[in-house]
Formats: C-alpha cells, structure tokens, sequence
C-alpha cells in the first residue's frame, strides 16, 4: 500500500509541478499580450486624437490673429465717430471670436488656454484703457496704432506659446 502511495506521489508530484510552471507561465503571456493591446490602443488613440489638437491649436492661432489689435481695426471700421460706438463693436467682435474658439479649450492644455484667455482679456482692457484717452472713433485707432507701434500685442505672446505647445506634440 506504501508502494502505491510513493508510486501516486511520483507520478502526481512532477504533473503538479509542471502544472503549475505552465499555469504561470502562461498567466505571464497573457498578462504581457494584455499590456502590448492597451499600449496599442493607448498609441492608437494618440495617433487618432492628434490631428484633433493639431486643428485647435490652429482654430485658436487664428482666433489670435483675428482679436490682433492692429489687424482688429484694419478689418472693422467706425459705424461712427462715437468712441464708445466703436469701442462696443471692437469688444463685440473680440468676444464673438472667442465664443465661436471656446471648445477648443478642451484639447489644448490648461496652460494655452489660460494664455489665450489672458491675451483676448488684455486686448480688451488696452481698448477700453485707450478709448477713455481718445476722443472719436479714428482717434481711438490711431491711439491704439501707436501704442502697439512701440510694443507687442499681447496676442504675439499666446501665439509664441501655442507655437511651442504644438513643438513638443510633433
């Protein structure tokens, strides 16, 4: 009876060990095969999804071209001489750009976003900084012409960002 016991335990003892080391073996593979498909699908989105980002960040540098103080004033004349009039309108303008970009905000990063929001709100203040100092319409443009003649519009800041954000995706 001793005999067939040890005889069963040598049989039985290197299946269960081969047993297990295929269990675990194979418990490895697919685990790993399951790791390769997220990274796939995980490279496949990103590769999906940037061109998606690649147009937001392309709607929004457009949005800083447009909302450009100097080009702003090229493109929208006085409806009349009243310098609030025409500051109204250059506002309405700004903030109608801005609501037609505004989901883009969802595939650019907090930062671009927030340099965006912050260029489009320092126009707007310079407007209505100069408009208080000008007294029509065609005086507040050359006010403005001449105060961005000497410095940058906050808009060449957010498009210098948007251009290094779009750098690091490529």
């Amino acid at each position: 009876m001793e005999d067939k016991i040890l005889e069963s335990i040598a049989y039985i003892l290197p299946a269960a060990v081969t047993g297990f080391v295929a269990y675990y073996m194979f418990n490895g593979f697919i685990k790993n095969k399951n790791s390769e498909k997220q990274l796939e699908l995980l490279a496949q989105r990103k590769k999906e999804a940037l061109p998606i980002k690649l147009q937001a960040y392309e709607r929004l540098m457009l949005f800083c071209d447009r909302i450009n103080p100097v080009k702003i004033l090229m493109r929208i004349p006085p409806i009349s001489t009243n310098t609030n009039d025409y500051l109204q309108l250059l506002i309405a303008n700004i903030e109608q750009e801005f609501e037609h970009n505004l989901v883009q905000q969802i595939y650019v990063s907090e930062d671009t976003w927030t340099a965006i929001y912050a260029s489009k709100n320092a126009v707007m203040n310079k407007l209505k900084q100069v408009a208080e100092n000008s007294s029509s319409a065609n005086d507040l443009r050359e006010n403005v012409l001449i105060d961005y003649s000497k410095s940058l519009p906050p808009t060449e800041t957010a498009i210098d960002f948007i251009k290094s954000e779009v750098r690091k995706l490529l």
